[in-house]
């Protein structure tokens, strides 16, 4: 029975859009450019930062972050940023009586951000305020600490299958592998997400389905 969803928050619930092409316009390059590199990246395997140092040999990408919110062209994240599925599909998460939790590896102020915009969720949390980042057991097992619930009882739903699916099922937790954005698209037929994921689904909305029937 699953009792508890956690979501990841990148490419599941937020489009990377806006992230990935003010990182393009700081950096001073074409936006198609930077977007053709993250896709390089992404077929590797290798980290999404990658393709920033791709652009900028040696960058420090933490400074450079901190540079951008100086400067007041730092992250920002509103209600144009999610996907239109994400606002009803949690809320009849909630409905159906699951706990619905938002985690995934992103800064403090993401964290605040997604706070303030008010989503159907019992609990959001980000990588940054618990000090410690996917794909760490540890990070799974904060999830199901504040899930309240067993790891057997959680779903962990996410697009990235070395991030998301593999580490959450390895910490014991059920696991969907969602069909959106790059890494979701690209890995979706790899033999070893198929074997590893308990579900693969094109929409948020297909979770009302997979706790149904594991009711």
């Amino acid at each position: 029975m699953i009792r508890a969803v956690a979501l990841d928050i990148g490419e599941t619930l937020v489009r990377d859009d806006r992230y990935w092409a003010c990182w393009a316009d700081w950096l001073g390059v074409p936006r198609h450019t930077l977007s053709a590199l993250v896709g390089a990246v992404v077929v590797r395997g290798r980290d999404n930062a990658d393709a920033l140092r791709l652009l900028r040999p040696g960058i420090d990408v933490d400074a450079e972050y901190r540079a951008r919110e100086a400067a007041g062209r730092g992250e920002r994240i509103d209600d144009d940023d999610l996907y239109d599925d994400v606002r009803p599909a949690l809320a009849a998460l909630r409905k159906a009586g699951v706990c619905v939790v938002v985690a995934g590896n992103q800064t403090p102020k993401a964290g605040e951000m997604l706070r303030e915009l008010g989503l159907p969720a019992d609990a959001i949390a980000t990588s940054g305020e618990w000090g410690c980042a996917k794909p760490s057991r540890e990070f799974f097992a904060r999830v199901v600490e504040v899930a309240g619930v067993s790891p057997g009882e959680t779903l962990y739903v996410g697009d990235h299958p070395v991030n998301d699916v593999h580490p959450a099922a390895a910490a014991g937790l059920r696991t969907a592998h969602l069909r959106r954005g790059p890494w979701g698209h690209f890995w979706a037929d790899d033999p070893t997400v198929r074997a590893t994921a308990d579900h693969s689904i094109d929409t948020l909305h297909d979770l009302v389905t997979v706790i149904a029937a594991s009711n």
